[in-house]
């Protein structure tokens, strides 16, 4: 007797049929596009921290060596801290994500 596939089966032949575009278009949010993505929107929003950063210490250079040097040291505290608020909030996404396929999956 066959059954009837699961939420995430019928995800990965969604998956194959359509591409990113089309997945962006679908108006009935029958596919979720943000999961595919939290890899892309994490690694963005790195660069861009890191992109800030670095900005901010060629600002400070300009102003003096000292306050570049104060920059640096400062900057990279920083970034440190960014890097691990993005790490959490795109962990939360994904568990939030895990967690709503987790309760359909468990209501078919």
């Amino acid at each position: 007797m066959a059954t009837a596939p699961s939420y995430a089966e019928q995800q990965q032949m969604m998956d194959r049929e359509k591409n990113l575009m089309e997945n962006l278009m679908d108006f009935s949010f029958r596919r979720m596009v943000t999961p595919r993505m939290l890899q892309m929107l994490y690694g963005l929003h790195l660069l861009l921290g890191f992109s800030v950063a670095i900005w901010f210490v060629f600002k400070a250079f300009q102003s003096s060596t000292s306050d570049g040097l104060l920059t640096v040291i400062l900057g990279i505290a920083a970034l440190f801290l960014w890097v691990v608020y993005c790490r959490i909030v795109v962990e939360l996404l994904a568990v939030i994500f895990r967690a709503g396929e987790s309760i359909i999956n468990s209501q078919n």
